[in-house]
């Protein structure tokens, strides 16, 4: 409770909010309800609101609320109307989940333009134009959280996971170089870095990846290659809640880190290139310099 109080960041007496993008299923659908949990009031958007009775009745189940709205992050004008929405009902937001994401398994030859520009549209576009929408009102406020879902795909680059680990390591881009900034001005910005969760996305970019029409040398690479991370994500597999538990520390603790590495399985496969797990000494060197 200690923790919570100390993540009221607005000087008000009314509940905290939090926008979780992508919450129809898997993390997402979990954070929400850990949130509303935690006495947020939790906006859940999504893309297709058809998919809101699941989220809906496990709210239901906990005794807990949460408000689906409209939201998809490939389009600038559905972002910018939901934000306008929730500010203008809530007055506030106080965290920022970018959750919504997209996989895509495929090497550079099987990856058309238009497999390319989704992945990329989802995974980075959507983050920088959410965080570009919903950063002024934290600004303005002098405080708020910006957590961004991306994964060990984000630190270390993976075969056949060429434009989603381009898509997660632009995002860890930007959001290195933008949290000293954020946090100068007041907002903390911290990324989730998963590594194999067992959730519906797995199925997902399966049902979206041409794996039949891999052709030679690659469909025999791809055979060993997926039949090892198949073993891996059924020994180190995590749950959606899971991560959902660790978004929710990071939005209430008092001194979040820059970056969360999920698991120490996660650890151990990024170890061999990162030398701070925590991110947070990246972000005090250059933060040192705003002040």
């Amino acid at each position: 409770m200690a923790a919570l109080r100390g993540a009221l960041m607005f000087k008000s007496k009314s509940k905290p909010v939090v926008l979780i993008t992508g919450t129809s299923s898997g993390v997402g659908l979990h954070t929400a309800l850990r949130f509303a949990q935690a006495g947020y009031t939790t906006i859940a958007t999504m893309r297709d609101t058809g998919k809101q009775d699941d989220l809906l009745a496990q709210a239901k189940a906990l005794k807990v609320k949460v408000h689906v709205e409209k939201l998809d992050v490939q389009k600038p004008k559905s972002i910018d109307a939901c934000v306008k929405k929730v500010i203008r009902k809530y007055g506030r937001i106080d965290v920022l989940v970018n959750n919504a994401g997209a996989g895509f398994l495929g090497g550079i030859e099987q990856t058309t333009d238009a497999d390319l520009e989704r992945v990329m549209g989802i995974n980075f576009f959507g983050v920088w134009r959410m965080t570009k929408a919903v950063f002024p009102h934290m600004r303005e406020a002098g405080a708020g959280r910006i957590i961004s879902v991306t994964s060990i795909g984000g630190l270390i680059g993976q075969p056949f996971n060429d434009a989603y680990c381009a898509a997660k390591f632009a995002v860890e881009g930007m959001m290195e170089a933008f949290a000293p900034l954020a946090r100068r001005l007041g907002v903390q910005v911290s990324l989730i870095e998963p590594g194999p969760i067992n959730t519906e996305f797995v199925a997902s970019v399966r049902a979206t990846s041409d794996l039949a029409g891999f052709e030679p040398p690659y469909a025999e690479i791809l055979g060993k290659y997926m039949g090892a991370t198949t073993n891996v994500f059924a020994e180190y597999g995590q749950t959606g809640d899971d991560i959902a538990a660790i978004i929710v520390e990071a939005a209430t603790t008092d001194t979040p880190h820059f970056r969360y590495i999920t698991s120490d399985f996660a650890r151990q496969v990024v170890a061999p290139k990162v030398v701070d797990p925590t991110g947070d000494s990246v972000v005090e060197a250059f933060a040192a310099r705003l002040t």
